[in-house]
């Protein structure tokens, strides 16, 4: 099924159970807080792969054939070596909390929440069937039970289990909005490979376009659509050290675009990225037009076309949605080291 764990919960119609790497222990493929949800027929998004994801699959398909309401039914906590016996080379050890869910609108709130740039913790009991907890980014829950102790929020790459003062054990899972941002004009063949690619990456999309009729039914949890007739107010509205990336289907759309967004960046200087799809020759005349409109040499350079990796010359849109997605990915990557060095 193509879509990620978050998505597929909020449109199945059938029991499931979500598997979440709970700790890791050495060299493993995924992180703690990794993913995959699994029902009697499929299975969405990944904790790695190979026999780790058999043998993670068997479990929760198991625990779909018993009777619900019980613990072995409901939740679970296993230890699994990646060694020989699962034909693995990573060595480590990786511990899989999994928990048996049914469709209902906690996991719509979840979705709402982080499409809004709001982080969420899931507070999971492993030991008994008390109702998961969601809480806020100040500990204050919003459904579900509150827990008996205080768990302590962190997003910890190796482990996210806690116990209570009783030693039960819970799952303090991370539900983080992403936090790079990307400001996207156009709803084209390119601007919907692009959407698809950054699907499950780190980021948060805001998809523009006058023409509401070209967005998907379904779409990502990290992605929020605008149809409007006044795209210069959401480049006025956007975050600072947003990305902004202009793929219209008119060049004179584009144009006017780009002049506001380098007219941002010339006075406010807060746009971590600009990207234009495009050509040296729309460059250029982009530059050349933009020039006597009074947008100066130094702020042009801020304009990032064509865009992609060099060396990638593919004109297919999934192709040159594959190449972006890459660029940004190295943007933001640069731009979270240049922040942890300043800490």
């Amino acid at each position: 099924m193509n879509m990620n764990w978050l998505q597929a919960l909020t449109v199945l119609n059938t029991p499931a159970v979500l598997i979440t790497v709970a700790q890791t222990e050495g060299s493993c493929p995924r992180e703690a807080g990794a993913k995959m949800l699994v029902t009697a027929e499929t299975q969405c998004d990944t904790i790695g792969g190979g026999h780790l994801e058999l043998n993670a699959c068997s479990i929760a398909r198991d625990m779909l054939q018993l009777p619900a309401g019980t613990l072995v039914a409901e939740r679970r906590l296993q230890r699994i070596a990646l060694g020989p016996s699962l034909g693995q080379c990573c060595g480590g050890v990786v511990h899989l909390a999994f928990e048996r869910t049914n469709p209902n609108t906690k996991w719509q709130e979840l979705s709402e929440r982080l499409q809004h740039g709001q982080d969420s913790w899931r507070v999971v009991a492993l030991d008994t069937v008390t109702p998961t907890a969601l809480l806020d980014a100040d500990s204050v829950p919003l459904h579900g039970a509150e827990p008996n102790f205080r768990p302590t929020l962190n997003a910890s790459p190796t482990n996210r289990l806690q116990r209570d003062t009783a030693g039960k054990r819970w799952l303090v899972d991370a539900c983080l909005s992403p936090r790079p941002h990307l400001v996207l004009f156009g709803a084209g063949h390119v601007g919907a490979a692009l959407v698809r690619a950054l699907a499950e990456l780190p980021c948060r999309i805001s998809w523009i376009d006058q023409r509401d009729d070209l967005f998907p039914a379904a779409l990502p949890a990290n992605v929020q659509i605008e149809a409007t007739d006044t795209p210069e107010a959401v480049i006025d509205a956007a975050a600072p050290n947003s990305c902004f990336l202009v793929m219209t289907h008119e060049h004179a759309l584009d144009q006017r675009l780009t002049e506001h967004i380098l007219r941002r960046i010339a006075q406010r200087n807060d746009v971590q990225w600009f990207g234009l799809i495009g050509s040296g020759t729309k460059r250029a005349q982009f530059s050349h037009r933009l020039q006597a409109r009074g947008i100066t040499p130094e702020t042009l350079a801020r304009m990032v076309c064509p865009i992609g990796l060099p060396g990638i010359s593919g004109k297919q849109p999934a192709v040159i949605a594959a190449s972006v997605a890459a660029q940004l990915l190295g943007v933001w990557e640069l731009c979270g080291r240049q922040i942890q060095a300043r800490i």
